[in-house]
C-alpha cells in the first residue's frame, strides 16, 4: 500500500507539472524584482513628470513580465496594435475592440518578454495567433463586454522576463487593493499618433464606479463590468495604443500581483473626471475559464492565485510539486491602418474538474496495474 501511495503522489505531481508546463505553479510574481527600484520611492518625484504613458515613466526590463505587445506588420514603424496579458503558457487576455478592423487574424503576432519594441532582447519570444475569441456579446457601439482571448500557436517558455499573470478571481476584494499600476506602449500625450518604443508604466488609483458614472463624470456610460482608474484631476492615464493591456494591483502584504482590468476606453487621455475605463477580469472570470477549457489540446487554463494555492499550498503533497480616432469616447486603441474583420472562434470544463477527472483516471489505471500484478 505504501507503494500505491507513492505512485498516486507521483501521478499528482506529474499531472500538475504537465498542466503548468514549464511556467511553474504560481502567477503574478516578478522574477527580477530584486533589480527593480522600490516603486514607492521611484514615483515620489515622477507623478507629474514629463516622461509619460500619459503621466508615467520607462519600465525596467522584467518589471511586468506578463505584458505582451500584439503586433501587425502593416502598422508603420513600431508595428504595435494593442497590449495584452499572458495568463497561461498559450493564452493572452486582451480587449475585443483591438480586432474591430482586422481582416486576417493570421497576420497578427505576439511578442512576449520584451520592454523595448525596436530591441526585443534575447529573452523575447514571438508567437503567431492560433485562434481569437471575442466575447459573444461584445458591442463596439456601447463598448460593452470588451474582452478577448488569443490562443498562441504554441506555448511560451517562462523565464525571468516572461511570467504568467494572475487573473482576479471571485474571492478577491478588488476595491481594497491600493497599489495599482498600468503599463503599455501607447501614446504619451493626448491625441498623439506616435507610440512609445519603451514600455511605459504609471501608478493609478481605483475610482469608485458610482462616482465614475455620476453626472459630472461619465454620466451613466460605465457598465457594471467596468472599472475606473486614474485620478480625479487627470494627469496620469492610459491612452491610444494601451488598449488590451493590464490594470494591475498588488496583493496587500505580498509580492503577488493581480490583473484586475483590461484597458478599454476613455474620453480623451488624462482629463479631469475622465479616467481610464477598464474591463473587469473578475466579472468575466468564469467566461475566461470556460473559453480556455474548450481548447482542443485540453492543457491550457487561466492562471489564478486560487488555482496556484490549490496545487502548491493547500495540500499535503505540495512540497512534491513544482490612429485616427474620434476626439471623444475614444478606444484606447483604434488603429487607422486596418479596416473590416473576420475572426475565429475557440472552443469548457473548469480547470479543477479537468484536473480531478484526469487524476482519478490515472489513479484507476494505477490500481488496475498494481492489483493486476498482485493477482497474477
Amino acid at each position: 500500500m505504501n507503494r500505491l501511495g507513492l505512485l498516486v503522489l507521483l501521478t499528482v505531481a506529474g499531472l500538475a507539472l504537465g498542466t503548468w508546463d514549464n511556467c511553474g505553479g504560481t502567477c503574478g510574481l516578478r522574477a527580477v524584482l530584486s533589480v527593480y527600484r522600490p516603486m514607492s520611492n521611484y514615483y515620489h518625484n515622477l507623478a507629474y513628470g514629463t516622461t509619460r504613458i500619459v503621466g508615467g515613466a520607462d519600465a525596467l526590463p522584467g518589471a511586468w513580465p506578463w505584458i505582451v505587445t500584439i503586433q501587425h506588420p502593416r502598422i508603420p514603424q513600431l508595428r504595435h496594435l494593442c497590449g495584452g496579458s499572458l495568463i497561461s503558457p498559450q493564452w493572452v487576455l486582451t480587449a475585443a475592440h483591438c480586432f474591430d478592423y482586422l481582416r486576417k487574424i493570421g497576420m497578427v503576432y505576439v511578442r512576449i518578454g520584451t520592454t523595448q519594441l525596436t530591441k526585443p532582447g534575447p529573452g523575447a519570444q514571438l508567437r503567431r495567433i492560433k485562434k481569437l475569441v471575442r466575447h459573444e456579446h461584445y458591442n463596439k457601439n456601447d463598448k460593452s463586454n470588451d474582452i478577448a482571448l488569443l490562443q498562441l500557436s504554441r506555448p511560451v517558455d517562462c523565464n525571468p522576463y516572461t511570467q504568467l499573470a494572475c487573473v482576479a478571481d471571485p474571492t478577491l476584494i478588488v476595491s481594497e487593493l491600493q497599489n495599482c499600476w498600468v503599463a503599455g506602449w501607447g501614446a504619451t500625450t493626448a491625441r498623439s499618433q506616435d507610440y512609445s518604443d519603451r514600455l511605459q508604466e504609471a501608478k493609478v488609483q481605483l475610482i469608485d464606479v458610482k462616482l465614475c458614472n455620476s453626472s459630472r463624470w461619465y454620466a451613466g456610460e460605465i457598465h457594471t463590468h467596468n472599472l475606473c482608474a486614474g485620478y480625479p484631476e487627470g494627469t496620469i492615464d492610459t491612452c491610444q495604443g494601451d488598449s488590451g493591456g493590464p490594470l494591475m494591483c498588488q496583493e496587500e502584504n505580498s509580492d503577488y500581483w493581480w490583473v484586475v482590468g483590461i484597458t478599454s476606453w476613455g474620453i480623451g487621455c488624462a482629463r479631469a473626471r475622465r479616467p481610464g475605463v477598464y474591463t473587469s477580469t473578475q466579472y468575466f472570470y468564469d467566461w475566461i475559464i470556460f473559453q480556455m477549457s474548450l481548447s482542443p489540446d485540453g492543457s491550457s487554463f487561466p492562471t489564478s492565485r486560487a488555482c496556484s494555492h490549490f496545487l502548491t499550498a493547500s495540500h499535503l503533497w505540495s512540497h512534491y510539486i513544482f490612429t485616427s480616432h474620434p476626439p471623444e469616447k475614444a478606444w484606447r486603441r483604434q488603429t487607422p491602418y486596418l479596416k473590416s474583420t473576420t475572426f475565429g472562434e475557440v472552443n469548457s470544463c473548469p480547470f479543477l474538474i479537468k484536473i480531478l477527472v484526469e487524476f482519478f483516471t490515472q489513479v484507476k489505471e494505477l490500481f488496475q496495474l498494481i492489483f493486476g500484478q498482485n493477482t497474477s
